[in-house]
């Protein structure tokens, strides 16, 4: 398994947890803390590869569970992997299909074996076993491979939590035995914490985690529901937990402010479909104060682009912002594009939205440089 030097902090906070790193996987290397766009079926909704690398975009997210499926993994391998399927030769992280444990729970039944899906596609019996998921993700040629995991509901009763938790573990351990039995070289493998709001499981699952000597470590289970201040909680309780030396990677989350807080705590990896659904549905994130300090007050805001008031505004969308979309366009046209129902302008406000957070994600690492974070 690939060993420390495989992420490095590069600089620490003095005041709080955040830090800047470099993480080195077998696709190329990756500055930290960054936001992985979500390609969840092969491809960032709307937009191209090539959109992904202008906008500065180092890796991206897949999922095990959909590419499974369709287009399955026959032709996949016979493209030779993901990354030349999807014409993307950077870092790609795989989800394991965990999440679909969760939000497909009408559709499957979980065993401490693995889980049964009926496929939404064509009605068929699916068998999800975590050895399965692990060499779906080296089939897929991921980069970093995440175990495979049960993300309880919010709420549960701390009986269903302690349960779902023996599960994840024991899915951890097999996982990675498998991984090591087939001693594939260079890919990353992730446990994923789990536990949900109680304070004594994500500890124990923590510790035991640790104890298996991942690559990295993920909070899974949080942003399905709970209120903001019990996710920080829960980061509070957790971040400190895990070893310095590997990445923290917070799974689904979140809005600009909960990523800022999050890297304050000390995580490194995100990825959250707000900023390209959002897009689709016109709302759009624009940079406000202009201090830049990304801890003031109203550093961002949300543009409504189909409002009214933006009929005959020839202003760009955000005239802080450099992407294809700002330098371009303007909100009147955008907002026309919307009410015609033309596809150009999802395509416009999701370049605009991804460039978003990544620029987020650049003024965080340099913030934390400047020593301001």
């Amino acid at each position: 398994m690939p060993g420390d030097s495989n992420f490095r902090v590069l600089k620490k906070s003095k005041k709080i947890e955040a830090r800047r790193g470099r993480l080195i996987t077998r696709s190329g290397e990756i500055v930290t803390p960054f936001f992985m766009p979500i390609a969840t079926r092969g491809a960032v909704k709307t937009l191209d590869t090539r959109d992904l690398e202008s906008l500065g975009a180092e890796i991206i997210l897949g999922n095990t569970y959909h590419l499974w499926q369709r287009p399955g993994l026959s032709i996949i391998k016979k493209s030779g992997d993901l990354h030349k399927f999807i014409s993307w030769p950077h870092p790609i992280l795989t989800d394991s299909g965990g999440y679909q444990v969760f939000s497909l729970a009408q559709r499957r039944r979980i065993t401490k074996s693995g889980v049964r899906f009926i496929s939404e596609l064509d009605g068929r019996e699916l068998f999800l076993s975590p050895e399965k998921a692990i060499a779906i993700q080296q089939t897929l040629g991921s980069d970093i491979m995440m175990s495979l995991d049960e993300c309880p509901p919010y709420p549960c009763t701390p009986a269903y939590a302690e349960k779902s938790l023996a599960i994840t573990l024991d899915w951890a351990k097999r996982g990675l035995a498998f991984q090591r039995r087939t001693k594939q070289k260079n890919r990353l493998l992730f446990g994923i914490v789990q536990g949900s709001l109680y304070h004594s499981l994500r500890l124990s699952c923590a510790k035991e985690l640790v104890k298996l000597n991942f690559d990295g470590y993920a909070i899974g289970g949080l942003a399905v529901g709970e209120p903001v201040e019990k996710m920080y909680q829960v980061l509070d309780w957790t971040v400190p937990a895990l070893p310095a030396n590997r990445p923290r990677y917070l799974m689904g989350v979140g809005e600009p402010e909960q990523i800022i807080q999050a890297v304050r705590r000390g995580i490194d990896m995100f990825d959250c479909v707000l900023p390209s659904r959002n897009a689709r549905h016109g709302q759009l994130y624009v940079w406000g104060n202009r201090s830049g300090i990304l801890t003031k007050p109203n550093f961002y805001n949300k543009l409504r682009i189909k409002q009214a008031r933006y009929a005959r505004d020839l202003n760009p969308p955000d005239p802080g912002c450099q992407c294809l979309t700002c330098r371009q366009y303007s909100r009147a046209f955008l907002r026309h594009l919307f009410l015609s129902g033309d596809p150009l302008a999802q395509r416009l406000a999701s370049i605009h939205n991804v460039g978003f957070y990544l620029q987020l994600m650049e003024k965080i690492r340099g913030q934390i440089s400047a020593g301001i974070m």
